[in-house]
């Protein structure tokens, strides 16, 4: 295992800076190095590892939600409060139709399945979009309008809708039986996520400020390991509360308990606090993104053919049309409409997470809906990074 990770790191890193070089992003590189390494190239981790990949992913994950609280202002996302929600779910809506209009006439699967290749494609990627937005955030571009808060917090909630859906058609396909409690459970889970994040940095703020008024000051370093352990506790809640039928989005809660301890903590201290999970972060995004790769099996990529890309680009088309009528309304320019769009397009994390469950579960189309999620990471992430870090400097003003 200590091997395993070893390769994670070095080799990764060396391939992000490789890839730097030649001005593509760096997670191009570590996900490349995850295809190689993997289990279906040359099998170069320990199975060890691969078991536990998930997990290591939601930790990773875990580290960059809580610095986009602690980036994320609150204020400044009042300003854009109908787009930030429409953003959650409208732009997925529109790519699930359009693999449902489109998905039987090129890959000849049923409504169904192509809904549920719509849920498993239209997520998209946090682990690419959050860091890119935080970023933004700290070199003031787009912040005069909160471009980057609207797509940060929108990305957040983007995932528990889409992932409710699918659960929902994976079990229409399987012929189950639809529950109108799984289309509830939607905006429960998102409410609920954020209010006990609410109270969790409430609570830690109150222990960090009663200990240093008793004269035992808790380091940065220290409150960093108490907020992730913390953490790791609102995602496992989530868990919990599932067997008893109880929906709440642990990863939600996890932003909304940093944004609170940014609301009420000095600045200083969540500055230090976002610049120690920034360092945190440099080690993770090369494992999650490596460990994506990992399990990405290319053999499917060969099985998906030109009607899969094309499906693919068709579906993104649709997700332009859901983003540019979240912007209906508001004093964004077309140039940082046009950036709204392209910090949409990437996809991973979900996708690697649950493009092999209808395979597994032994669906028919189970095959066919690994194969072009496998495409669209291939072919969204780099598309989706590429385009922000190459465009945000021409499409936003900077503050």
């Amino acid at each position: 295992m200590l091997f395993s990770f070893s390769l994670i790191f070095l080799i990764g890193f060396l391939m992000a800076v490789l890839f730097q070089k030649i001005k593509l992003p760096a997670i191009i590189g570590m996900l490349f190095t995850g295809i190689m390494m993997g289990k279906y190239v040359l099998n170069l981790l320990d199975p060890s590892v691969l078991n536990i990949s998930s997990e290591l992913r939601q930790i990773a994950l875990i580290i960059i939600l809580i610095k986009a609280g602690l980036a994320l202002n609150i204020a400044d996302l009042k300003k854009v409060e109908r787009p930030a929600v429409m953003m959650a779910f409208v732009p997925a809506c529109f790519e699930i139709i359009g693999y449902v209009i489109f998905a039987p006439i090129l890959l000849n699967i049923n409504l169904i399945e192509s809904a549920l290749m719509g849920a498993v494609l239209s997520a998209v990627s946090p682990a690419v979009v959050v860091p890119r937005m935080i970023k933004l955030i700290e070199e003031n571009y787009g912040t005069r309008k909160s471009i980057p808060q609207m797509l940060l917090a929108g990305a957040s909630c983007d995932d528990v809708f889409v992932i409710v859906l699918f659960s929902t058609f994976l079990t229409m396909v399987q012929g189950g039986s639809i529950n109108i409690i799984n289309f509830v459970n939607i905006p429960v889970s998102i409410i609920l996520g954020i209010l006990l994040g609410i109270l969790t940095g409430l609570l830690l703020y109150y222990l960090f400020e009663i200990s240093y008024q008793r004269h035992h000051k808790i380091r940065n370093s220290m409150k960093l390991i108490i907020m992730l352990a913390v953490a790791f506790l609102l995602v496992a809640i989530e868990s919990w509360l599932k067997n008893y039928h109880i929906a709440i989005s642990g990863l939600l809660a996890v932003v909304a308990m940093a944004c609170s301890m940014k609301k009420k903590s000095e600045l200083s201290v969540t500055n230090r606090l976002s610049e120690k999970f920034g360092k945190l972060w440099i080690g993770a995004e090369i494992l999650l993104f490596v460990l994506v790769g990992a399990e990405v099996d290319i053999r499917y990529t060969v099985t998906a053919g030109i009607s899969a890309i094309g499906l693919i680009f068709i579906a993104l088309l649709c997700r332009t049309i859901g983003v540019w009528i979240c912007m209906l309304g508001t004093n964004l320019t077309k140039k940082e409409k046009f950036f709204c769009v392209i910090a949409y397009l990437p996809k991973a994390t979900v996708q690697a997470a649950i493009g092999s469950v209808p395979l597994s579960a032994g669906l028919p189309c189970g095959k066919m809906i690994l194969s072009v999620a496998v495409l669209a990471i291939l072919i969204t992430a780099p598309l989706g990074a590429f385009g922000i870090d190459n465009s945000y400097q021409k499409l936003l003003h900077k503050k």
